[in-house]
């Protein structure tokens, strides 16, 4: 692969395909030889981006999001949008490995010209969220995608991570799950800004409703997370195409209301600002690891931090003295 980010650079912003995953996959590479060149391949970028709609996509354990996904996605470039999907697939915490099978539940949109589709492993990253989503989020948008999406994996805690880095964040849900309100952490729904019953036809039609009115009657409970934004509580059948129109206009709404309200651009400043202490902190962790005095400590201490002879707050000071030490050496 070329290092070169002039280059690299040159074919993202002509709106090449392979020079854009090209890119994603040096801005992955954890190599520090690559890293120094992605980031010299962002600076040409960054003039470029911040002209899209930013969508983050969670949701339940067969909620059908990569369905979701491809029927909203064709929807929009059929309305003269360029789609692109970064979809973080778990990766295994024994082995590291990912399964990465986005592209083939993603057919018709994969095959579309339209349409950009990028699986990627989410590592140990909190919120299932890869570490560069958010600089892949950049290069797409420089070159030329004006609708950008964030599948994450899973639900939970933990996956409001994605919050951080898009505009809207939607929570897609199925019905006929029993008890959803109990089902769902209270969290993250606090933090959806538009929630989705997905499956609402053939037998689930009626669930899906029933399941849409017990949201929007709970959401009354929450505090408005923005200020001149109701969460709107929609239905769609992803599998047969219904509701998908509704949930783009809702999209279209929520932008025309965060502009009007000020808040989108103070958003993405925030996140901005968010973003560059997430890089020191995750910058100053590998710089910690690779310093040899504290790999000299590190087997040690995590032997007797686990036998519990060691406090880890004593040993976490103790690393981060030698480390000091170190620098200052």
């Amino acid at each position: 692969m070329s290092l070169d980010p002039n280059l690299l650079a040159d074919g993202v912003l002509a709106g090449q395909r392979r020079a854009l995953a090209r890119a994603i996959t040096l801005i992955e590479s954890t190599r520090p030889d690559h890293r120094e060149a992605a980031e010299a391949l962002l600076h040409r970028l960054l003039p470029h981006t911040g002209r899209s709609v930013r969508i983050g996509i969670t949701g339940v354990p067969g909620a059908g999001k990569s369905t979701f996904i491809e029927a909203f996605g064709l929807h929009v470039v059929e309305g003269g949008h360029r789609l692109a999907v970064l979809a973080v697939d778990p990766s295994s915490p024994r082995s590291g490995g990912s399964i990465l099978g986005d592209k083939t539940r993603m057919e018709d949109l994969s095959r579309d010209e339209r349409a950009f589709i990028r699986p990627s492993p989410s590592g140990c990253t909190l919120g299932g969220v890869a570490r560069r989503t958010r600089e892949a989020m950049l290069a797409c948008e420089a070159a030329g995608f004006d609708v950008i999406v964030v599948e994450t994996v899973g639900v939970g805690q933990s996956e409001t991570a994605v919050a951080d880095m898009v505009d809207m964040f939607l929570l897609l849900l199925v019905p006929g799950g029993g008890d959803e309100l109990q089902g769902i952490k209270k969290g993250i729904v606090e933090l959806a800004d538009a929630i989705v019953v997905n499956k609402a036809d053939g037998d689930l039609a009626i669930a899906a409703q029933r399941a849409a009115r017990d949201y929007t009657n709970a959401l009354h409970l929450l505090a408005p997370a923005h200020a001149g934004w109701t969460v709107p509580v929609l239905t769609c059948s992803a599998l047969e195409r219904l509701g998908i129109d509704t949930v783009w206009d809702s999209i279209g709404r929520y932008r025309d209301a965060m502009d009007k309200a000020g808040t989108f651009a103070a958003r993405r400043s925030a996140q901005a600002h968010a973003w560059m202490w997430n890089e020191v902190g995750e910058t100053l962790m590998q710089a910690l690891k690779d310093d040899p005095r504290v790999a000299a400590l590190l087997p040690d201490m995590e032997h007797d931090v686990a036998d519990g002879t060691l406090a880890p707050g004593r040993a976490a000071r103790q690393l981060v003295a030698a480390f000091r030490q170190g620098r200052a050496g």
